[in-house]
């Protein structure tokens, strides 16, 4: 009996914070800079500072935008100080002259100072999948140009990169959207319910922060046996893409399914993935990129089955 219960860790995490009306630009708090300066060194005319002053004016000759000289591969980099994952980033192109200097640039991320930061890795503004051959083919003048990363990538350096040789690299703004890597679980400050109960496995016995696989010893959670049997953690708050760990052979076929909805017990909500089979004792995680929920739910549909969970583990950021 005691090999047949489940320890689960959800990883939340990776939501699209440039929609979110309350994102933070975390350029602002960053800090800049760039392969050399336009002018004389002294002038604070181009300085790299100026694309995370947070003023998108496309006019250089306002004094909010960055300018380097003619040289190969110019760069510019804004230093988040600390590791975030990136899903948006925001590039104002000049207006006043000039606007094709920026074609061809790329935007590399990660946490390398290696060449100056321009070795991380170049990713698609579209699909984050690493690739070597695209950048920026081009942004309109004077125009605002918004970058999505799907799942979001991990990184404290943004570098804008412009290779070749005798090319002049200019931003009016950069800004740069997402959220600290998680590491809190959050499922402890949640509310545990369940379908049903046997003998002494509360629903609360899941999220007690105690991964102790023993049934007997009272940290799992057990409902009669029923068809589709469902075990849920209200986060009291919405995250996003929950992953999960350790199954055994009664929760084959267990669904994970997260969402904002009480339809239906939550077993409505989208699902984020199928338990095959773990061996026991064992964790696994699952990733559930892209998905938003306050309600992380454990189901075994279309059969009649116990339910036993011994820990569910939610990590993440909160979208507010």
């Amino acid at each position: 009996m005691e090999t047949l219960f489940l320890i689960i860790a959800l990883h939340v995490s990776g939501f699209t914070v440039l929609a979110l009306p309350q994102a933070k630009n975390l350029a602002l708090y960053g800090r800049a800079t760039q392969s050399d300066l336009y002018e004389s060194p002294w002038s604070g005319h181009s300085d790299a500072h100026n694309a995370i002053d947070g003023n998108r004016d496309p006019n250089f000759l306002h004094g909010s935008c960055t300018l380097t000289d003619k040289e190969t591969n110019p760069w510019w980099r804004v230093d988040l100080l600390s590791p975030y994952i990136i899903t948006s980033v925001v590039i104002t192109n000049r207006e006043d002259c000039c606007p094709e200097y920026l074609n061809g640039a790329e935007i590399r991320i990660g946490n390398s100072l290696v060449k100056n930061g321009n070795s991380n890795p170049l990713y698609n503004a579209v699909n984050p999948c690493p690739i070597y051959n695209m950048g920026i083919s081009s942004i309109p003048a004077g125009r605002s140009l918004s970058f999505t990363l799907d799942n979001g990538i991990q990184g404290r350096y943004l570098n804008v990169f412009l290779p070749g040789d005798d090319k002049l690299l200019t931003l009016c703004e950069v800004e740069v959207y997402g959220y600290p890597p998680p590491n809190e679980n959050v499922a402890l400050k949640g509310k545990a319910t369940q379908s049903d109960l046997y003998g002494k496995g509360f629903a609360n016995n899941a999220i007690d922060g105690n991964r102790d696989g023993l049934y007997h010893h009272g940290s799992c959670t057990h409902t009669e046996a029923h068809l589709n049997p469902w075990w849920r953690v209200d986060l009291l708050q919405s995250h996003l893409n929950p992953n999960t760990v350790d199954v055994p052979s009664r929760l084959n076929g267990a669904e994970i399914r997260i969402g904002n909805s009480l339809e239906q017990n939550s077993i409505s909500n989208p699902r984020c993935a199928v338990i095959s089979s773990i061996p026991a004792g064992f964790s696994e995680t699952f990733q559930c990129y892209g998905m938003e929920g306050r309600y992380v739910t454990v189901v075994i549909p279309g059969r009649v089955e116990y339910l036993t969970l011994c820990e569910v583990e939610v990590y993440g950021s909160p979208l507010d």
